[in-house]
């Protein structure tokens, strides 16, 4: 009877899990970086980047970097445009 409702509580997580959890206008500009940088194993830098900055500059930046055919790492490609273009938003 106990792993039945071990396994049942498991499944209830799991379809939790496939809900967006997206409450704020930041996190989903965030996400959608992600998303346009095929990058979503550093989506958490990018949306406390567009917490702290403005979300039109990273957005126009990250519609660029993924147009961009030949870019093999746009997550980098991205950070080294975004330090070139605006110096103090990578500065603590």
């Amino acid at each position: 009877m106990k792993a039945s409702v071990e396994k049942d509580y498991l499944e209830t997580l799991k379809e939790r899990a496939k809900t967006s959890k997206v409450y704020k206008k930041y996190q989903l500009t965030g996400l959608l970086i992600a998303q346009l940088l095929n990058d979503d194993k550093h989506k958490s830098l990018y949306i406390k980047l567009a917490k702290k900055h403005n979300n039109d500059d990273l957005m126009r930046i990250a519609k660029d970097v993924s147009e961009r055919k030949k870019i093999e790492n746009k997550g980098a490609y991205f950070m080294k445009v975004l330090q070139k273009t605006h110096p103090d938003i990578l500065k603590k």
